[in-house]
C-alpha cells in the first residue's frame, strides 16, 4: 500500500489517537478489576503508538513480532530511546499472549499496575518521538 505524505501523517495521528484510547480504556478496566483485559488493552495501546513510530520511519509490518524487532533493532540498541523501553513492550506483548490464549492465567492487581505504568512511560517516550 502507497499513502501520499498526507495519508501517511494522519495515519500515524490515528494511531497514537488509538493508543491513547487504549491506555483510557485499560485504566477503566484496571480500575473495574478485569485485570487480563485490562492486559490486552494495554499491549495494543503499546503497539499502536509504537506502530506509528514505524509508520514515520516508513516501516510497516502486519506482524507483531517484527514490529518489536523492529523497535529494538532501531530504537532500543541504537539508544535512541532507554533500553526500558524494548522490555516494556516485549513483556506487554509476553503477557498479552498469555493471558489471551493460555488457560487459567489470571493477572494481579500488582503485575497489571506495574505494566500499566510501563505503557504510560512508553506512550510518553514515543509521543516524544512523534
Amino acid at each position: 500500500m502507497t499513502l501520499s505524505e498526507t495519508e501517511r501523517i494522519e495515519l500515524i495521528r490515528h494511531r497514537k489517537e488509538k493508543a491513547y484510547s487504549f491506555q483510557k480504556e485499560a485504566v477503566f478496566l484496571f480500575d473495574s478489576g478485569l485485570y487480563n483485559t485490562a492486559v490486552n488493552r494495554i499491549y495494543y495501546g503499546m503497539y499502536h503508538i509504537v506502530s506509528a513510530l514505524a509508520l514515520k520511519d516508513n516501516f510497516t509490518t502486519a506482524k507483531h513480532m517484527q514490529l518489536i524487532g523492529w523497535f529494538n533493532r532501531e530504537y532500543v540498541k541504537t539508544k535512541k530511546v532507554d533500553h526500558l523501553a524494548g522490555r516494556y513492550f516485549m513483556r506487554a506483548f509476553e503477557m498479552r499472549s498469555k493471558g489471551d490464549y493460555d488457560d487459567f492465567t489470571q493477572y494481579t492487581e500488582s503485575e497489571v499496575k506495574e505494566l500499566l505504568q510501563n505503557m504510560n512511560h512508553l506512550l510518553d517516550i514515543i509521543s516524544n518521538l512523534l
